[in-house]
């Protein structure tokens, strides 16, 4: 094992697919010159050359539209976003035309792509720079969806990304290219739609991804400390969604908490809610509890977006309210 940033495990697990497989290739706002706007991509211009590393326009509608058409001629293209607020200017070609094409083809053309970049809030970027967007994206047919919350996981979904004969959504965080983590020095990848139990406990599930699942394990400290032990499942995947893993864990601890950095309707939690109220609601002893960002857009104003954020107190409050204590 070796330690290294989020960052260089993403590079890592591009580079690596790329000297696997001449046919992927990554394109992007700033990804070759610069190395990446988070410099994810750090050497892979020198390596590779500018027919595989290719620097865009600030255009994402139209580089998105280019990289879809390109998985028709053999391609497997990574693109990447300076961050997923933008994909909004593109979201018709990933929408409208990468998840439909294997449908609306009959099955004649496959739409191997990745769409990576970050997502969700990264301080004071203010309301347009600062939206997570993984149900939007999840509510899609024919998408799939991964957040990852760790270097490991991170190197080794990315890897089952890039292979993968569908459309990935694979969504990052500006706060957590920095993190470090234990990775593997030999090839490795992970299993898409497969959760991890990231902490075995008995009193009480908490559901969670990305990075917003650090205010969980910092709760779950806090609750140790007062008897209270919490079972933490990162979803890692949140389309498809590992259904298994989380109504398993209910069953076992009978209540549920659910964490996300999103805003409260028609959002991931939800989902999560109606699928343990459908099939596991005897098994609840409390009613579940979802805690997401307050329902309004990102504020600037420091003090304001640390109320907006959900945090490890509002972790703990929901435990509790849970357990009626």
């Amino acid at each position: 094992m070796k330690t290294i940033q989020f960052r260089e495990a993403i590079c890592e697990a591009m580079s690596e697919e790329m000297r696997r497989d001449e046919s992927v290739y990554l394109m992007g706002e700033e990804v070759a010159e610069y190395n990446g706007a988070y410099k994810a991509s750090k050497g892979m211009l020198d390596e590779f050359g500018a027919k595989r590393v290719i620097d865009t326009p600030i255009a994402e509608l139209g580089f998105a539209g280019i990289a879809i058409g390109s998985t028709m001629t053999g391609n497997r293209p990574i693109v990447e976003y300076m961050t997923f607020n933008f994909s909004l200017v593109g979201i018709d070609q990933i929408i409208n035309n990468a998840a439909k094409i294997r449908q609306m083809s009959g099955g004649q053309f496959k739409c191997p792509i990745v769409f990576r970049g970050p997502t969700a809030s990264a301080g004071q970027l203010a309301a347009t720079h600062s939206q997570a967007f993984e149900s939007w994206f999840a509510n899609t047919p024919g998408l799939k969806v991964i957040v990852p919350s760790n270097p490991y996981d991170a190197k080794g979904l990315l890897k089952s990304a890039i292979r993968d004969d569908d459309p990935v959504i694979f969504m990052e965080s500006e706060q957590m290219y920095g993190d470090k983590g234990e990775v593997p020095d030999g090839e490795y990848v992970l299993p898409i739609g497969v959760a991890e139990i990231k902490r075995q406990g008995t009193d009480v599930t908490i559901v969670s991804f990305g990075k917003i699942i650090k205010e969980a394990y910092k709760a779950a400290d806090e609750l140790e400390k007062e008897g209270i032990s919490c079972e933490i499942i990162d979803l890692r995947t949140v389309r498809p969604m590992d259904r298994n893993a989380i109504l398993e864990s209910v069953k076992k601890t009978n209540r549920l908490v659910v964490l996300e950095e999103a805003w409260p309707f028609g959002n991931v939690a939800t989902e999560i809610t109606y699928l343990v109220q459908s099939e596991a609601f005897d098994y609840l002893d409390a009613p579940v509890v979802k805690i997401n960002t307050a329902d309004t857009p990102a504020p600037y104003s420091p003090v304001l977006l640390e109320e907006w954020l959900p945090n490890s107190n509002d972790v703990v409050k929901a435990v509790k309210k849970v357990m009626y204590k």
